[in-house]
């Protein structure tokens, strides 16, 4: 009798935690992953294999962690060994941004930017991002409050910057 109710309970607890199955997949996919059903799936195969490793209180974080060493895994098997530098942005989501927004996001370090992804996209805590990321909170909140300082003077600097010259030909007041 307790093997059918462990098996139940077992069960039940998946079904919660496959419940955020569409918030993996969403994840896998702002971090440009080719395949984000695939990664979904797999993370959810390890989740079934390691059920008794998730926090029974808030799984997603630990889902979000598994489903980003599988998008890194996938990006480190499909770059080129010559170009193994663009590993690093693996993570940058294929979403239509502001230019200057682009190209602050580009800009941050890959830890930087993860960390303000996953508390500006994926809206984690700082202590669910930390799980996330395997880190401590302390660290990850000085991980946040430098990535906001460094991502807020880059944008401050791309609109202080004068306007590109490549532009210039659109300027009607001139003609």
């Amino acid at each position: 009798m307790s093997i059918h109710f462990d098996r139940q309970s077992a069960e039940a607890r998946f079904r919660e935690v496959f419940s955020h199955l569409g918030a993996v997949t969403a994840y896998a996919r702002r971090r440009g992953s080719r395949d984000p059903d695939g990664i979904a799936a797999e993370a959810m195969t390890i989740a079934w294999r390691r059920l008794d490793d998730i926090p029974a209180d808030d799984p997603l974080p630990w889902l979000y962690g598994t489903a980003r060493n599988l998008v890194l895994a996938e990006a480190r098997r499909s770059a080129p060994v010559a170009v193994a530098p663009e590993v690093e942005h693996a993570d940058q989501p294929p979403v239509e941004l502001d230019p200057t927004l682009d190209r602050a996001l580009r800009e941050l370090s890959q830890p930087d930017r993860e960390a303000l992804l996953l508390v500006a996209w994926e809206d984690l805590t700082p202590g669910q991002a930390a799980k996330t990321l395997g880190i401590r909170p302390v660290a990850f909140r000085v991980r946040l409050l430098r990535a906001r300082r460094r991502f807020r003077a880059s944008l401050e600097e791309a609109q202080a910057a004068p306007p590109s010259p490549h532009l210039n030909h659109l300027d009607v007041e001139g003609t």
